[in-house]
């Protein structure tokens, strides 16, 4: 097995943002409902489905009001294709190179930012180098803007509940290490005090 150098990985991770960049350049058809008004309704069915389970997370109402406080940063943002599940399980690499992408099934419409929400659930546990490298290779080497990190923090924290509901209709077995990886994300920005997680250095 190729043991890459924190280095390296920020380079596969560059190169995997620079390629996520380029399928970001198709936009959705016409007839594909705004990004706000798809995402405000899951969301909505998500926190009442939520609400109604018996699992719950430590300060969820301080998350569903940072939810509340930035949900209108939603409006008018592209809509673009998303592959929906961008992360390193579905890239593929060779000799420390990026060659490809794998799984278009879970493709959706939308905006861009959204497509980073993996970083914070499963990528930044594989790799910190690589996961700054995806979002600088995005942002062409530049730091990404206040909006970006905003934005990401917003799609993280509704995150919380989706995948809670997700995960007890279809995995249940599995909710003691999602409620990990939630947590692991929540104390990245400190119940969203922080925009910008911990690990982005």
């Amino acid at each position: 097995m190729l043991v890459l150098t924190e280095r390296e990985q920020y380079q596969l991770g560059f190169e995997a943002g620079q390629e996520l960049l380029n399928l970001h350049k198709i936009q959705a058809p016409k007839h594909i409902e705004s990004w706000y008004e798809q995402k405000r309704l899951k969301h909505k069915k998500y926190v009442e489905a939520y609400l109604a389970c018996p699992i719950k997370i430590d300060q969820d109402e301080k998350i569903l009001q940072f939810i509340d406080n930035h949900i209108l940063l939603m409006e008018n943002r592209p809509n673009i294709f998303q592959h929906d599940d961008y992360h390193p399980s579905n890239l593929i690499a060779q000799e420390g190179k990026f060659k490809g992408i794998i799984d278009f099934g879970r493709y959706d419409w939308g905006d861009p930012i959204h497509e980073f929400l993996k970083i914070g659930i499963f990528t930044r546990n594989i790799s910190v180098p690589f996961s700054i490298g995806q979002i600088k290779g995005y942002f062409i080497g530049e730091e990404p803007s206040d909006e970006f990190w905003t934005l990401y923090s917003l799609y993280l924290a509704m995150c919380v509940f989706s995948t809670i509901v997700w995960t007890l209709k279809t995995v249940p077995e599995d909710i003691d290490n999602m409620r990990n990886k939630i947590n692991i994300f929540l104390d990245d920005h400190q119940y969203f005090k922080n925009v910008k997680p911990s690990w982005y250095k």
